[in-house]
């Protein structure tokens, strides 16, 4: 039971980072939270595969992470008929707080990163995980991640060089 608690307040806390993590692979609030109640009820369905001991965090990500992968693949399949949700979002806005416009640019510039790229830059320069860390999260060697964070770094810098 003593176990079981710890496991919930271990998931409780990793909240925050999880929608975090969603938003950036999402790229809408809407989907992300999504995504976030998929990987936390798939993490409750599978506790027990979960081995004490081991990092709560990287196993949580690597459950989003297929997930996320899941959808793109199910979404592409099914093809698009509709406008993009997104559409949306950014009628009404007034657009007149910098704050707000330089968090839509490196949303923009973000989202503008093939899924590859994107995921490498979240989980190393917004999560802090250290390179070993993401590639395991990610499944690829520590080569891989390390160019793909250096593509994406490069690409994010060239895209919000041009927005200036």
């Amino acid at each position: 039971m003593a176990h079981e608690d710890d496991f919930l307040a271990g998931m409780t806390a990793l909240l925050p980072r999880l929608r975090r993590f969603a938003h950036g692979l999402a790229r809408n609030s809407a989907d992300a939270d999504d995504l976030c109640q998929a990987t936390v009820e798939r993490a409750l369905l599978s506790r027990q595969q979960w081995q004490e001991g081991t990092r709560l965090d990287s196993w949580m990500y690597r459950i989003m992470r297929n997930i996320f992968i899941d959808q793109t693949r199910s979404t592409a399949r099914r093809g698009r008929t509709f406008v993009d949700p997104d559409e949306g979002l950014t009628v009404g806005r007034d657009g007149a707080q910098e704050a707000t416009v330089e968090l839509s640019m490196v949303d923009r510039a973000m989202a503008a990163l093939p899924d590859e790229q994107r995921e490498a830059v979240l989980l190393v320069m917004v999560e802090g995980y250290k390179y070993a860390e993401a590639a395991e999260i990610i499944g690829c060697p520590v080569g891989t991640l390390t160019s793909r964070l250096l593509r994406g770094r490069e690409a994010l810098m060239a895209r919000l060089g041009e927005a200036t």
